[in-house]
């Protein structure tokens, strides 16, 4: 049974994990901002975002892997300082360069996740795991759509830096009551951090994001684009091999195999590379002068208002799901969630002249998000030995993350491929943009199809045997705790 208030440990773990997803999506609406405040250009303030990005795909899944092995609490409150580190010096960046440096210190909560996830399953009852995990899904989803709606009112009302004051505050009292109320997991998993996998890890991924962010920039068949595509499949391949002969992996690719993690894994994939993407260019569509032929010309704030159903929707559906889990399965709920979004996205390509035409397809789409976020992790958890939960959820993360810099890369070539006189993007142009998302959505649904059927009550808090009993059922499918 659970040591302490189990209320109190997920509160806090929602708040660091909703932090997190806010800053993700926070900054980006103040971008221009940033650009005149710092006296930079265009294409070195989207560094911002690109460090944040580059940053967190890298620390989630070796930082998960590190909290499995030495203890997720400790792991936890680590993280939880950093990122107050990270904001606060975000807040008082003088330049650029430094603030880009604090976006770098702050994706490093994207351990967040995982670590939260296994906290879950290591300390609630079992009949609260799944529920929990989704209500926590839900947050994480809803905090990217609070940094989209909230940024504009708190940028007008008080200036970009509050955008990391008001999370330097939060993520300080987050950090005090962790230390004294969330129970350190009384499990561990055996082994060392592979340094050499971690280094690996590390390069293929950013060789493989870095020319997604910026190939609009660099150019798709520059050098620097194409030796960067080339380096990531070499790392890639490296990384394969170091962790295949590796005693202690930092990602057991033995658990990568089995059927329901790769298949939901390759929904997160496809599923991401929609979700990230609407995020990406909705808010610019309905920001573009009506004189182009579309758009509303709406402001920051007004943009971000437009998004508040597809927030509302994306925690409601969340905290949904964790009850309907339970009577439909995990693998329906995120075949409906990819579902919804490719209808979203269809209606989108169709229907675009109204601005109710644009919230009724956001709120769509923010019910699908609700959905798949936490049934993906359900079914994560569910398929692993506890002691690789923070190894397994943060690959899945870091895989939704590589779907979604594909799909925004490849949809900014659709959105920005023909410009206007103007230099605004045609309005076919996002139609062909919203038409893709919506077979990258109708794909997901149909990975999610393939997942296996998982037998009820498989989510468990309890500790496993062994070390050596895990690797025997990693190998034989038997993956849940007895």
């Amino acid at each position: 049974m659970p040591r302490k208030s189990t209320r109190l440990t997920f509160a806090v773990l929602a708040t660091g994990a909703g932090v997190f997803s806010m800053l993700q999506s926070l900054i980006a609406p103040a971008l221009p901002t940033v650009q005149h405040a710092l006296h930079t250009s265009q294409s070195t303030a989207t560094w911002v975002m690109t460090a944040y990005l580059l940053s967190a795909s890298v620390f989630t899944p070796i930082l998960g892997r590190v909290g499995d092995l030495i203890g997720k609490k400790r792991t936890l409150v680590a993280v939880l300082v950093t990122v107050m580190i990270g904001c606060l010096l975000a807040a008082l960046a003088p330049t650029i360069g430094v603030l880009i440096v604090a976006r770098v210190v702050q994706g490093i909560g994207g351990a967040l996740f995982p670590l939260s996830f296994g906290i879950i399953r290591d300390e609630f009852a079992p009949a609260e795991v799944s529920p929990s995990i989704s209500n926590l899904s839900a947050v994480i989803a809803a905090g990217g759509g609070v940094g989209m709606v909230a940024a504009g009112p708190i940028v007008t009302a008080l200036d970009y830096r509050w955008l990391f004051w008001l999370p330097v505050g939060i993520v300080a009292v987050t950090t005090l009551i962790a230390l004294r109320y969330v129970p350190e997991s009384p499990r561990r998993a055996e082994g060392r951090v592979n340094w050499l996998g971690a280094v690996l890890l590390s390069g293929w991924l950013v060789a493989l994001l870095l020319p997604l962010s910026q190939a609009s920039r660099w150019g798709w068949g520059s050098a620097r684009v194409i030796g960067l595509f080339g380096a990531a499949v070499l790392l890639f391949a490296l990384w394969l091999l170091a962790e295949a002969r590796s005693r202690s992996p930092l990602i057991d690719l033995r658990i990568m195999r089995l059927p329901a993690v790769w298949t939901t894994n390759a929904a997160a994939l496809l599923f991401g590379a929609g979700m990230y993407s609407i995020w990406s260019f909705l808010p610019g569509f309905v920001q573009t002068p009506s004189s182009a032929g579309y758009g509303f010309g709406s402001s920051v704030t007004a943009a971000g208002l437009l998004m508040l159903p597809m927030l509302i929707a994306m925690f409601c559906s969340g905290v949904l799901s964790g009850r309907l889990e339970p009577v439909l399965g995990a693998k329906k709920l995120l075949t409906a969630g990819a579902a919804l979004g490719a209808v979203a996205c269809g209606f989108l390509a169709l229907w675009h002249d109204q601005q109710w035409q644009v919230a009724v397809a956001a709120g769509i789409f923010g019910f699908g998000i609700g959905l798949a976020f936490a049934s993906m992790a359900n079914l994560i958890v569910g398929s692993v030995p506890a002691e690789q939960t923070g190894a397994a959820t943060g690959m899945n993360a870091n895989i939704r993350t590589i779907g979604g810099s594909i799909g925004a890369a490849v949809t900014s070539v659709l959105v920005t491929g023909h410009l206007q006189p103007s230099g605004l993007p045609y309005a076919s142009g996002y139609t062909h943009g919203f038409t893709l998302l919506a077979l990258l959505c109708l794909a997901a649904a149909l990975a999610a199809l393939l997942v296996p059927v998982q037998r009820a009550g498989r989510i468990s808090g309890k500790p496993r045997a062994s070390s050596e009993g895990s690797r025997t059922e990693s190998e034989t499918g038997a993956m849940m705790p007895r």
